[in-house]
């Protein structure tokens, strides 16, 4: 059973697999593409709310300590995926690049993983959204019904309409094509990079330099009951990070880490794009380095107008500006934030349809849906499927607790891509690479031990239910996926691959 469950599925063999004809995806995306929706899914609700969070309850004015932190481990990260994206230049971003390196079994389990992570990062930037728009509609006088606006109406029962609507929406944009994605996309980050920088330069007419003082607060004893301690750490190691000085950055870090999630999302896209070799690492790496440049600039701005021990939670960067005698930019900040998060939704959708269409056409998941469309040549299928789940989802369900499984999620599939390119190098130094991580296995390394960092600072509840999504994966893959898989037909004498061979035991 073992040689079965870590059957690999050959590089050529996975790039052959996107020339099928029914199950080929359109190639229309270039590096301005990849870099766009990146900086369209990283920019989202993290640098419009951590900011006050972190500033007040870790790291003071050294929040921007905390970007920079959370910016080089995904940098790590970041790396390996460039490597991965120009080899194996196919959807599913770490499903596909496990399939290639440590086996079917892993393969599964990661990409199980991407789907929970990219549900429920659509669902909880959905629902925030929708509370952005209420928000505005009140201002203009507009009420939504108590039972239309959220999922706690008078009677004990509500829908949040506008949040499912925006997710079906943009269901029907992708399912019409990936060019038409990315000009809607580039339109609306135009609309939010703007937003950030009239905060970054207006803001810095603002600035009192007394605010900085202290930079890094002094070390403070953990408080009970702090709602940033780690469970886990106390368990694994019997101490808890402290809530500020040296340790309060990193803590921050592991929170501010939320606001970068999505650049992960642009490797989906490698199928669809026209030159992935040449294209996928500068839209990787391009963006992450444009959303850590912004993210360090604006929080220094932020924490610099007002003290940060007075920050907003909710809407640290509108209230800074009403706090200074400014609410015209405050409005200004929130309708930027409203309009931004459209593309954040979108693009999660985007890279959770892919895995979910890569999973498919490998026979993990029923075949059915790894067909295209005739006309748009999209996944059209997952796309309607997972579109509409996600909307239910959205609509009636409380997130606030899940959220965490996001992070979680995308730190574990860090993990497996830096193990995946080490494993590659060594049982594949043949294939043509035109993009080589550096310093491998110390980038690699890096990168592991930078988010099982972050991971450790998680709640012990996100763990646990982690575990739980987990175990049910491998229910699903033993009860179905390993007997329907592409390469377990061809073992079977079912189906022949394209390339000889189909996997190495």
């Amino acid at each position: 059973m073992s040689s079965t469950l870590f059957r690999t599925k050959k590089v050529e063999q996975s790039i052959l697999d996107t020339e099928e004809p029914e199950h080929a995806l359109k190639k229309s995306l270039s590096a301005l593409d990849l870099t766009v929706f990146g900086v369209g899914v990283i920019i989202g609700t993290g640098i419009f709310v951590l900011t006050g969070t972190v500033a007040k309850d870790n790291a003071g004015p050294a929040t921007a300590l905390a970007f920079v932190a959370a910016g080089v481990a995904c940098a790590l990260a970041a790396l390996c995926y460039a490597e991965f994206a120009s080899t194996v230049p196919v959807a599913g971003s770490a499903y596909t690049f496990s399939y290639a390196s440590l086996g079917e079994l892993p393969a599964w389990i990661i990409g199980w993983d991407l789907v929970l992570e990219f549900a429920l990062g659509t669902a909880v930037v959905a629902v925030g959204w929708s509370g952005y728009i209420q928000s505005l509609m009140d201002n203009a006088g507009w009420v939504m019904p108590a039972a239309l606006g959220s999922r706690e109406g008078a009677d004990g029962f509500g829908f949040d309409i506008l949040a499912a609507a925006l997710v079906l929406v943009l269901t029907g944009i992708l399912v019409v094509g990936m060019k038409l994605s990315a000009r809607i996309t580039s339109v609306v980050v135009a609309i939010k990079v703007t937003v950030v920088l009239v905060v970054i330069i207006a803001g810095a007419f603002l600035i009192k330099g007394d605010n900085y003082d202290p930079f890094i607060p002094k070390e403070q004893p953990v408080e009970a009951g702090a709602s940033l301690d780690s469970p886990l750490i106390q368990l694994m190691f019997g101490w808890a990070p402290s809530n500020f000085g040296v340790m309060g950055i990193f803590t921050a870090a592991s929170v501010v880490f939320f606001a970068f999630i999505g650049f992960d999302v642009v490797a989906t896209a490698a199928e669809e794009t026209k030159n992935p070799q040449r294209d996928m690492p500068r839209g990787i790496l391009g963006s992450l380095v444009i959303c850590t440049t912004l993210y360090v600039l604006v929080s220094i701005v932020v924490t610099g107008m007002q003290h940060y021990s007075e920050l907003s939670v909710d809407a640290p960067l509108a209230d800074a500006f009403k706090a200074t005698g400014h609410p015209w930019f405050a409005g200004f900040i929130s309708f930027g934030a409203a309009v931004g998060l459209t593309t954040v939704c979108m693009i999660l959708l985007l890279g959770q349809t892919r895995v979910f269409f890569a999973m498919s056409r490998d026979g993990l998941l029923p075949r059915f849906f790894s067909r295209v469309h005739p006309r748009f040549k999209t996944p059209h299928r997952p796309t309607i499927l997972l579109g509409v789940a996600i909307a239910i989802l959205a609509g009636f369900t409380p997130l606030t607790e899940l959220a965490a499984l996001v992070n979680i999620g995308t730190l574990f599939a860090f993990v497996v891509v830096a193990i995946g390119v080490i494993i590659l190098r060594r049982s594949r130094p043949d294939l043509p690479r035109s993009f080589r991580t550096p310093w491998v296995p110390i980038i690699p390394i890096l990168s592991v031990c930078a988010s099982l960092w972050l991971m450790i600072n998680l709640p012990a509840e996100t763990w646990v239910r982690f575990g739980i999504w987990m175990a049910a994966g491998f229910l699903v893959y033993f009860i179905y996926g390993r007997t329907h898989s592409r390469l377990a037909r061809h073992d079977a004498g079912e189906e022949q691959p394209s390339v000889g061979g189909g996997g190495t035991p």
